[in-house]
């Protein structure tokens, strides 16, 4: 369970409900922000909150968080200035090279990353880069398949806040990697779907450092009393553009000096 005290007013219950109710039917909500376009960022993360609280109580886990809207680009698509994070669960996680129904999804994309393994426990709201390389275990690459609950992506920062920063799936290497084995924010990576070259990026693309943006949600937690604890994988934010899936399609993502990481959907 979740020691974050979450405080709801019955409309905002109602957003969340909506959110979860989409999850569960896998039909796409309106977005929250066409109904209260006021709706603030504070507000959102409560909702996030609760829903998670929620999934706790039936029996899930928080598994770690992720980071999202790491790069320029995503942040100009929905006119913020700043990332956002969410919460893993167990029933997220993909194995190296397995199959993704579409049933599981909505309307998945797929962004290639790096995921911290945390050895210590990182508590705002004074984490530095450093402290994150001091507790950071490994570090392996990563799949995040990101989801939105809302109808056609029609999202803004609060929309996606709310429901959980689009979390959908993840699936991490096989191969573990020491922090300092090699330099990450020169790291380069490359993206195929179904073998042809999407994109690529390099670790400097998530906010200048990877190891950054988890110090800056260590931070962030802090306000609402939130621990990244030892054992929790961070997803640090997406290297490239997110490309979207459809069934049958096979995504392979490849990393210097980290290996290659991929994951099938099927119908």
């Amino acid at each position: 369970m979740m020691n974050v005290k979450v405080e709801m007013t019955e409309e905002l219950v109602g957003y969340a409900d909506q959110l979860m109710q989409a999850e569960q039917s896998r039909v796409g909500s309106s977005p929250i922000t066409k109904e209260n376009p006021y709706l603030s960022i504070e507000e959102a993360y409560r909702i996030q909150l609760y829903n998670i609280e929620q999934k706790i109580k039936l029996g899930q886990q928080i598994t770690g968080k992720k980071i999202g809207l790491t790069s320029l680009a995503m942040q100009q698509s929905l006119g913020v200035d700043e990332p956002d994070y969410g919460h893993l669960l167990d029933n997220m996680i993909v194995e190296n090279q397995d199959t993704i129904s579409f049933n599981q999804v909505m309307q998945p994309r797929v962004e290639a990353e790096i995921a911290y393994v945390l050895k210590e426990d990182l508590s705002g709201p004074n984490v530095s880069t450093l402290d994150v390389l001091k507790a950071t275990d490994y570090i392996v690459p990563a799949l995040e398949i990101v989801d939105s609950r809302v109808k056609d992506w029609k999202i803004t920062l609060s929309d996606t806040v709310a429901d959980n920063a689009s979390s959908g799936l993840y699936v991490l290497g096989n191969e573990r990697f020491k922090v300092d084995a090699f330099n990450i924010k020169e790291n380069g990576m490359a993206l195929y779907r179904n073998g042809k070259l999407l994109n690529t990026g390099v670790g400097a693309a998530a906010m200048g450092d990877p190891a950054y943006c988890v110090a800056w949600l260590a931070n962030e937690l802090s306000e609402f009393g939130i621990t990244l604890k030892a054992g929790e994988v961070i997803l640090s934010g997406a290297l490239s553009e997110a490309i979207s899936a459809e069934k049958d399609d096979y995504f392979e993502a490849r990393f210097a000096n980290m290996g290659s990481i991929g994951v099938r959907f099927t119908s």
